[in-house]
């Protein structure tokens, strides 16, 4: 059972070490951490990590997964990584993503008319690139599944290492794992009080504000590889994306 994960300078690496910590340990899984060559790529925040299949020599895989971070924005411009996803993709039992993993996928064209969880910041910017942001910590699609933002990896996983293996597979998995998790604050998107909101929208501003013209850069250039399809109703808004 082949598991790749996209790994890029940049990225947010919880989004995918997460999934890898369930995954890695499903009977039969052979784990590939994927990119452009063998050295060394540091995190959005500093970890240097190292890639152990290159995308030439990936097998094709039972679980394509994508995580995202500051990274993507440039990653959606690069015709090698989205034409190797949209490969990988094309052939994967199941396509998945973490975060805004999601926007790496709906740029090589594996979301259009799919449902997908996002993070709750850029959520609404996703629908530009033809997916059904859903407002849902994990969204099971078909063969697709997505979970939401950064630690939703976790619980993602467990849904994929179920749908993979069954149920009691996963469960074992999370009971040796010990995952009952108990966080110190109830904070989330919902209940936060507006001022804090606010707070997080306006710091995330110029990362949204760049989102979304890399995600313009990604319909345009499908657009024209494709030709002119319908388009999309919440395409090229004039917010910045966040919710």
């Amino acid at each position: 059972m082949d598991i790749g994960l996209l790994f890029f300078p940049g990225m947010t690496q919880l989004d995918v070490t997460g999934p890898f910590e369930v995954l890695a340990r499903l009977p039969g899984a052979r784990m590939h951490l994927l990119w452009k060559s063998i050295e060394p790529i540091t995190s959005d925040v500093g970890l240097t990590l190292m890639p152990t299949t290159t995308f030439a020599d990936c097998p094709q895989l039972d679980v394509l997964c994508v995580g995202g971070g500051p990274g993507q924005m440039a990653l959606m411009d690069d015709e090698e990584v989205m034409a190797f996803v949209a490969r990988a993709g094309a052939g994967a039992r199941y396509v998945t993503s973490v975060c805004a993993g999601c926007f790496i996928l709906a740029g090589a064209g594996l979301l259009d008319g799919y449902k997908s969880a996002c993070h709750w910041l850029s959520r609404d910017q996703l629908a530009i690139l033809g997916a059904i942001p859903v407002k849902e910590r994990i969204v099971v699609d078909r063969n697709r599944i997505s979970g939401g933002g950064v630690t939703a990896g976790i619980d993602f996983a467990f849904q994929v290492a179920a749908e993979l293996c069954g149920d009691d597979v996963a469960k074992r998995v999370q009971l040796m794992l010990e995952y009952d998790p108990k966080p110190p604050f109830d904070i989330t998107e919902d209940n936060a009080p507006a001022a804090l909101l606010a707070e997080v929208r306006s710091a995330a501003r110029p990362l949204l504000e760049e989102r979304l013209r890399s995600s313009q850069r990604a319909v345009a250039r499908m657009q024209q590889g494709r030709g002119p399809r319908e388009a999309h109703p919440a395409a090229f808004p004039s917010s910045t994306g966040a919710s």
